[in-house]
């Protein structure tokens, strides 16, 4: 009986400091991120998804950071690199996480990013899986703001395409930045970025 309460204390404190690794090397992630050093940032997310396969945070922050750094490239065989490891980390993520609205929100950023890059190639090809993800996504978490707050900066860039008004989704913009106040996880680490955006798009909605 002792040697089997022995193992499991053993097991336990095994499982804290794993955790305690985790939680570490995440926050200095995040540090080196905040100080600009995003590559940096994206390197030791990359091994912290290589030590604990079965989260997928650590995956889709590698794929978001090369997501972000993607937008306004020039060079396309640097950028088909940056937003092709986003891919394959995002894939990852999927598999660990699967019907996650904020992996569906990143795929169709993946999808912008292109989109941005050479909208007359990848325009009418991508522009339909976008509204499938979140449409996706917004079926499977219709309070989630980021997703409310990506899907209508969607929606107006796709009405600014075709000369149509902006104007009808600035009420989604409006519940997202409401919605930012209240909504919370209980994972660590779980996404936080959209509210800024949302009152930058809000200051000038409809103009």
């Amino acid at each position: 009986m002792k040697k089997l309460i022995l193992t499991m204390v053993l097991l336990g404190a095994t499982f804290v400091n794993a955790q305690d690794r985790y939680s570490k090397g995440m926050e200095k992630a995040f540090e080196l991120w905040q100080s600009q050093k995003t590559m940096e940032a994206s390197h030791m997310f990359e091994r912290i998804a290589t030590a604990e396969p079965d989260k997928w945070l650590p995956y889709y922050y590698v794929s978001q950071i090369n997501t972000i750094i993607s937008f306004g490239e020039k060079d396309e065989d640097k950028l088909s690199e940056q937003l092709q490891k986003a891919k394959e980390f995002l894939d990852v993520a999927k598999t660990i996480s699967p019907n996650n609205p904020e992996l569906l929100v990143q795929e169709a950023l993946i999808n912008t990013a292109w989109i941005a890059f050479d909208g007359a190639t990848y325009g009418m090809t991508l522009s339909p899986k976008n509204a499938q993800l979140y449409q996706k996504a917004m079926e499977l978490s219709p309070n989630n703001p980021r997703v409310i707050l990506s899907k209508a900066e969607w929606d107006m860039g796709s009405a600014r395409y075709f000369g149509k008004d902006t104007a009808p989704y600035c009420q989604d913009v409006e519940r997202a930045l409401e919605l930012f106040a209240t909504f919370k996880s209980e994972t660590p680490f779980y996404p936080t970025w959209g509210e800024e955006r949302a009152k930058e798009i809000l200051e000038s909605c409809g103009k």
